[in-house]
């Protein structure tokens, strides 16, 4: 982690931090990474909801196209990392059920 905790990489992620909704998010994120690089880590990111929806690595590599060792080295990360990719799943998860339980309101 050191490595990721100088001057430029802080600034990157106050940039983060400042994005205010998802059509800024795609801006920021097209205007530095190539198409490719925005594929690889929505892929990566695809794997990480696989894992913990207990999907076997064989259907993680057939549906995202990662390598065996991309999909073990994000299990890895996601039971024995800094807490990121579980922390992402709980935020999403819960503002899911919030999303969920307010349409059905809406409904009623």
């Amino acid at each position: 982690m050191k490595k990721l905790n100088d001057s430029k990489t802080e600034d990157l992620m106050q940039a983060i931090l400042a994005l205010e909704n998802k059509q800024e998010a795609k801006m920021f994120l097209r205007d530095l990474l190539t198409e490719k690089e925005i594929l690889e880590l929505g892929n990566r990111w695809k794997a990480v909801r696989m894992l913990d929806a207990k999907k076997t690595y064989s259907e993680i590599e057939k549906e995202t196209g990662l390598s065996s060792t991309t999909v073990a080295r994000i299990s890895k990360w996601l039971q024995a990392g800094t807490g990121g990719y579980g922390l992402m799943l709980k935020r999403i998860s819960k503002n899911h059920h919030k999303t969920s339980s307010s349409s059905r309101k809406r409904l009623i």
